[in-house]
């Protein structure tokens, strides 16, 4: 999973850095304008770096807790299934032991098979459903981080900053409060969430 969403990481990190690249042009000769602290180029001409908290923007967002929401509720009836295919192989168990010296050779053999044949089937509905959960799971994050992607271009461009890396997945040692954009970008993703979903 972690490697899953540091490859999207550095596809989104990619696509805001050449997004901002293709969107700067030479820089003209400094006109006066009223700027905004956040809009001024750093000292010494270094270009304006941030970084975001993508795990953050996953927890807290609305779209994030909304998807994680929903794999919980998948993850409660994948659960409810399998308890029950629990229950049903302990009975056979019980039963096989219980009158497993009163039945015939044959029969004995027969039940076994059954119990065999049945526990493997839990497995391999237990194997289907973690497979399931998984694609659920890239899915819907994949849908988040998407659509997050989007906001955190158009922050970043609004924002003047040259570069937007994710926090873990490009190994920040260090970073200002003043460069993590995270909380602002879960404020505005949340804030265009709803608008995104009407027709």
């Amino acid at each position: 999973m972690k490697l899953w969403v540091s490859a999207v990481v550095v596809a989104i990190v990619l696509t805001v850095c050449a997004a901002s690249t293709r969107a700067q042009a030479p820089a003209p000769a400094p006109a006066p304008a009223p700027a905004a602290a956040a809009a001024t180029p750093a000292p010494n001409g270094l270009q304006r770096i941030a970084f975001i908290d993508v795990q953050r923007v996953l927890a807290r967002s609305a779209a994030g807790v909304a998807a994680r929401e929903q794999l919980e509720r998948d993850k409660a009836t994948m659960q409810k299934e399998m308890d029950a295919k629990r229950v049903e192989l302990e009975k056979l168990r019980d039963d096989m032991e219980k009158k497993g010296a009163l039945l015939t050779p044959d029969a004995r053999r027969d039940k076994q098979e059954q119990f065999e044949r049945k526990r493997r089937d839990a497995a391999r509905l237990a194997d289907d459903f973690q497979k399931e959960l998984e694609k659920k799971e890239s899915g819907l994050l994949q849908k988040v981080l998407q659509d997050v992607s989007g906001v955190i271009e158009r922050v970043a461009k609004e924002k003047n900053y040259y570069l937007v890396v994710e926090k873990r997945g490009a190994g920040v040692l260090y970073g200002s409060t003043d460069a993590d954009l995270t909380d602002e970008i879960i404020r505005q993703f949340d804030r265009e969430a709803p608008k995104a979903k009407k027709p």
